[in-house]
């Protein structure tokens, strides 16, 4: 199965100056567990959850405190023809949970490991 079949392409995206509690409302709003960080039409980070908690256990104000100080600058990305064996496999090996998705330069979506998970339970007809 390939990754065009399981990415999510609701896309929480930020700027790296926004202030991180701008990012998580755009997350909550989109339903979605990460935000890509894009200065023009280029990828330059994610945020994620674990991010936003992060900056919450720090203590700083999160509606002052920019989404550059937490994000993970230069994520990986594949795209939507990677296989999702081939995705699971960087995100182990790298230990991240949400990969971007990019055709060209564009961001089309998002995987997550809960995406990978989902496309290998089957569900057994009920009786």
């Amino acid at each position: 199965m390939m990754l065009r079949d399981l990415m999510s392409t609701r896309v929480a995206s930020v700027t790296p100056g926004a202030p991180v509690s701008h990012a998580a409302a755009a997350m909550v709003k989109a339903s979605v567990g990460s935000a890509v960080v894009m200065e023009g039409r280029f990828l330059v980070g994610i945020l994620t959850e674990r991010d936003v908690l992060r900056a919450a256990a720090s203590g700083q104000d999160l509606s002052a405190s920019l989404v550059s100080a937490w994000m993970t600058p230069d994520p990986h990305s594949a795209s939507p023809d990677t296989s999702a064996e081939e995705a699971a496999q960087i995100m182990l090996l790298h230990g991240f949970r949400h990969l971007p998705i990019v055709e060209g330069r564009a961001v089309c979506g998002v995987v997550s490991l809960r995406d990978l998970f989902a496309s290998r339970i089957r569900r057994q007809p009920e009786s």
